[in-house]
């Protein structure tokens, strides 16, 4: 092939086309075959190409230099060798080629996201090996990102010249697609933290719900006991005066007779008694069906010295303080002592009507001999004659029996008419509407013999028209097995 001469080849024809650069219009010329020439035009740059039988090749040489500079320029090209080539087509003036690029650029675009959303996720909760493997996984695909970024410049290098307009355009451009990429960052965690605000209503709600299960089952027990929720303005709860309050009042008492009963056969125990001696002196000629049912008649002893005096106004206690004695005065008093502890209260006042009733049922309960014998001495019950309060576990165990037999006293006096108490003799047939059996499994030897009552362990009360049982324990039964 021939070497760029100097000037053009007189086998030239001009024609006139665009400038490549845009910025001007210059001469061209058509090449003959196998024939290179040099064209310039005022204020471009210098280009110079080869025609062959079927390719163009077009080089860029440089801005214009000065004559000097030309001419070293030209022999340094006329040293160098030209080889044909096709010319390579710009990747953005192919359509399916730019499609199938910008399809593949958004498909690594959502999978970046996907494998960001991963990363993001792997944070709450936090575990490491999935945050480890979600950033790998956002490496990778910000690699292959890069990868076609630079593959399209390769392809579609930029223009020589760019306008103002455009750089601010493009500045722009990169700032809303900075923030754009902030907002999604901070959307997903304001959707994380909006789950996880979710869970903790759901949570709340969950308790909530219990909550007001448990209200409902407290509210029920509170009416089954005649109170409500809030206070009157005596500061006492306001409760409704009924047979169920009364009721409720009455196991209450039972209880307090079983749990101070436990207590003092245990001492006994301790202190060497024998207990069914014992329990054949406070009720002789029972037949027990089993031997443990004697603890039946050490209740039984209790109930009858606790319930002494019960159908007395005053409960055989004298009123010293000059009380008013009205039902409103007898339910103030339930309503006063039933929230406080019989022992603080006894602090303050240990020579009030609710003292001395402790003094006297206590020396009544407990026998001296049974006192010396637990103690070694009489120096609690000399101490309670005298009118105090110890604070041994013993006596404040039958302070609680004391405030459960007061407040069913100070309760049935509150009643119009006042509720009546009734009690069963030993020995006196069973009937089932005055009576109910405290053991329920037993049964008569013989077919045609009626129940008969061996003692009263709880006596009976009558309110208005209703009627709430004695328990009696019955004498010469069988268990049903």
């Amino acid at each position: 092939m021939a070497s760029m001469p100097s000037q053009l080849s007189p086998h030239c024809q001009e024609f006139t086309a665009d400038d490549p650069t845009g910025s001007a219009r210059t001469n061209f010329t058509s090449l003959s075959s196998q024939d290179t020439c040099n064209i310039s035009g005022q204020g471009l740059r210098h280009w110079w190409f080869t025609k062959t039988t079927s390719y163009y090749r077009i080089y860029l040489v440089g801005d214009m230099l000065p004559t000097a500079s030309k001419d070293t320029q030209l022999r340094e090209s006329n040293s160098q060798k030209v080889h044909p080539q096709p010319m390579v087509e710009p990747i953005n003036q192919n359509p399916q080629a730019m499609e199938a690029f910008i399809s593949k650029t958004f498909d690594k675009i959502s999978s970046l996201k996907s494998a960001y959303v991963r990363l993001q996720a792997a944070h709450t909760p936090y575990e490491p090996e999935k945050i480890q493997a979600a950033d790998k996984h956002v490496i990778s695909e910000l690699k292959t990102l890069s990868e076609l970024k630079h593959f399209y410049r390769e392809k579609n290098p930029k223009p020589v010249c760019v306008s103002p307009r455009d750089s601010r355009l493009a500045a722009e451009i990169q700032e809303q697609q900075s923030l754009l990429k902030t907002y999604e960052v901070m959307v997903k965690k304001f959707q994380s933290e909006i789950q996880n605000k979710d869970s903790e209503i759901h949570q709340l709600q969950k308790q909530i719900e219990e909550a007001n299960q448990k209200k409902v089952k407290l509210e029920k027990n509170l009416k089954l006991r005649g109170l409500s929720a809030s206070g009157n303005e005596n500061g006492y709860f306001p409760v409704d005066l009924t047979s169920d309050l009364f009721t409720a009042a009455i196991e209450a008492a039972f209880k307090a007779i079983h749990d101070f009963s436990k207590p003092l056969i245990n001492m006994m125990k301790a202190a060497g008694w024998d207990l069914d001696a014992a329990a054949n002196s406070i009720e002789p000629n029972v037949l027990y069906a089993k031997r443990a049912h004697k603890k039946y008649a050490f209740e039984s002893h209790i109930c009858q010295k606790m319930f002494s005096g019960f159908q007395q106004e005053n409960f055989s206690i004298n009123n010293t303080e000059n009380l008013t004695i009205t039902k409103e005065s007898f339910f103030n008093q339930y309503l006063a002592l039933r929230e406080l502890d019989p022992i603080d209260m006894l602090a303050q006042n240990p020579d009030s009507v609710f003292g001395r009733f402790c003094c006297v049922k206590y020396l009544a309960v407990v026998h001296p001999k049974m006192e010396s014998s637990f103690f070694g001495n009489l120096d609690q019950r000399n101490f309670v004659t005298g009118g105090g309060h110890p604070r041994t576990p013993f006596y404040q165990a039958f302070l609680k029996l004391s405030k459960s037999i007061w407040l069913l006293h100070r309760l049935a006096y509150s009643f119009d008419p006042t509720v009546r108490i009734f009690q069963v003799k030993s020995s006196s047939e069973f009937s089932e509407v005055y009576m109910e059996s405290i053991v329920k499994n037993l049964k008569m030897d013989g077919i045609d013999e009626k129940p008969k009552v061996g003692f009263m362990v709880m006596p009976g009360f009558e309110i208005g028209s209703s009627l709430i049982q004695s328990r009696v324990y019955l004498s010469g039964m069988k268990v049903v097995e």
